[in-house]
């Protein structure tokens, strides 16, 4: 048996399959937002478009979506965080990182992805890009003209910097 693609660790029968099939819908928002996840994996953009809420759809290019999922190797989901979402909720957010390689080059997509209930069913509203964390030195930075932190009195642009 299969893992299933969202990082679950249950098999894919026990876990995405069901609700992509339409088998059943999914109790939380981070079920639906791991069976999307697997959805584009496995190339179901139908499963994508029906779980976007309709007044989205609009901004939604399934021919794009489709090529995307199609070009791209799928690496990994990782669930950083859920607020509400749950089963007697009405909203939730998920937030999550995918990660995938397009062209030999990896990248990812960290995103807080909104999710409302309609009818008894989960459906993604909007998402949010989570901004990379700035990189911030511990030490200052040397310049090309400043003397070298080896301690040989040249310039580091002349030493260390070559």
């Amino acid at each position: 048996m299969e893992n299933c693609p969202c990082g679950s660790n249950k098999t894919y029968d026990e876990c995405c399959k069901q609700i992509i099939h339409g088998e059943q819908n999914g109790d939380t928002a981070e079920q639906v937002m791991r069976a999307r996840y697997s959805a584009y994996v496995q190339g179901k953009i139908q499963f994508i478009v029906d779980s976007i809420h309709p007044k989205e759809k609009q901004n939604f290019d399934e021919q794009a979506i489709r090529r995307w999922s199609e070009k791209s190797q799928w690496l990994g989901l990782e669930i950083k965080s859920t607020e509400k979402g749950g089963p007697k909720d009405t909203q939730g957010i998920v937030e999550f990182v995918a990660r995938f390689s397009e062209n030999n080059e990896r990248k990812y997509i960290h995103e807080r992805a909104e999710f409302v209930k309609d009818n008894e069913k989960w459906l993604y509203k909007d998402g949010t890009i989570v901004p990379s964390e700035q990189y911030v030195r511990e030490s200052p930075k040397v310049g090309r003209n400043d003397p070298c932190s080896c301690g040989s009195g040249k310039k580091h642009k002349k030493c260390c910097g070559k």
